[in-house]
């Protein structure tokens, strides 16, 4: 595989990114005028309309919040990655996220396939990626465990809090079973020829388990990229004037997202439906919800796009400029010694980050 950067494709690079935006702010305005033009929602846009200022500027800085814990995070794993880098590299994935259709399987996709072009392998791209993406997960589960358990306690004698809360705790304490199952699956099994990824997704895992055992500071990260996402919600709903109990709030939004699993770019339409609908379900007024739904999804979709576009133009001229020094002819051993200058080395993992930053 090359890794070279070809200088006549970046009009057409700039293109596919142009069309991924394209299609969400075509969403977003057909959003728009669909609240506009049919009368039973002309009172979420006049909500919209008096959201309190304040309120939505505190969204705004908790999503950015967010977005720093996620580089936080993102550095643990990838240690080895020149500080630069892996900061561009984070920015990256979440724009990833934002704007392609799968949310973070497209944002791994999308980080997966720099750091391959950086020089990472493969088997280490997976490892520390699904180490990445578990550990997050986890702190998923963590407050869809808490969230149910504090609706519980708010309402201990309410069958239908129970009922909501207890079909969210079993099904985190189930998927949470499955994934900490799929190692000892392939360790009891040691002569079966598993699939190379299925290991490393394993190892991945296994490292995400070992780094909760050996806490480091960085592990705020995950929590400041969950909490805050949150507290952002909050805000908008919030600055409707009718802001939502955290147990519903963490519920709504945590079942709320898997409507993302829907392939839609942005997440336009479906993350609003389904954020709306589940908040609505956990007690939240309906037209409050819809225009804090859509105020968050606006703040939470353009704050991580923008700052992935910025990252994914750094990377890029980062690995250019690593390429263009590959491609210079290297020193004689007189040249080097006559300079006094000793050679540099680019990192073991990642090399083509590493030799950019050390240019």
């Amino acid at each position: 595989m090359t890794f070279a950067t070809n200088p006549d494709r970046s009009p057409a690079t700039s293109a596919r990114i142009a069309r991924r935006l394209v299609a969400p702010v075509i969403l977003s305005a057909a959003i728009g005028s669909l609240v506009l033009a049919v009368p039973p929602l002309r009172g979420v846009a006049g909500e919209i309309a008096h959201l309190h200022p304040g309120w939505v500027l505190a969204a705004i800085a908790f999503e950015i919040g967010s977005c720093l814990g996620f580089v936080v995070i993102f550095r643990l794993f990838f240690d080895e990655v020149p500080a630069g880098a892996a900061r561009e590299l984070a920015l990256t994935e979440q724009g990833s996220g934002a704007l392609l259709p799968g949310g973070g399987v497209g944002a791994l996709a999308i980080g997966g396939w720099l750091l391959r072009r950086a020089g990472m392998s493969t088997s280490s791209i997976i490892d520390r990626s699904s180490a990445l993406f578990f550990l997050t997960s986890a702190v998923n589960v963590a407050a869809l465990l808490g969230g149910g358990a504090l609706l519980i306690v708010r309402e201990p004698v309410g069958g239908y809090d129970l009922l909501r809360a207890g079909i969210p705790i079993f099904g985190g304490l189930a998927a949470a079973a499955a994934v900490l199952a799929i190692p000892t699956v392939l360790r009891r099994s040691p002569h079966r020829r598993w699939p190379s990824w299925l290991v490393d997704l394993a190892s991945g895992i296994v490292r995400a388990r070992r780094s909760l055992l050996a806490p480091s500071g960085r592990l705020l990260g995950a929590a400041g990229y969950l909490g805050f996402d949150i507290a952002a919600l909050g805000a908008t709903f919030a600055a409707t004037g009718h802001p939502l109990p955290l147990a519903p709030l963490v519920l709504g939004y945590l079942i709320g997202y898997l409507a993302n699993l829907i392939p839609v770019p942005g997440g336009f339409g479906v993350l609003e439906g389904g954020l709306a609908g589940t908040l609505i379900a956990y007690g939240a007024p309906g037209t409050q919800a819809a225009a804090a739904v859509i105020v968050y999804h606006a703040i939470a979709f353009w704050i991580p796009s923008l700052g992935g576009l910025a990252g994914y133009a750094l990377v890029r001229r980062r690995l250019g400029d690593s390429d263009a020094g590959a491609q210079r002819p290297a020193p004689s051993k007189r040249s080097v010694a006559s300079s006094g200058t000793p050679p540099k080395y680019a990192s073991s993992t990642c090399p083509k980050i590493g030799l950019a930053e050390s240019a």
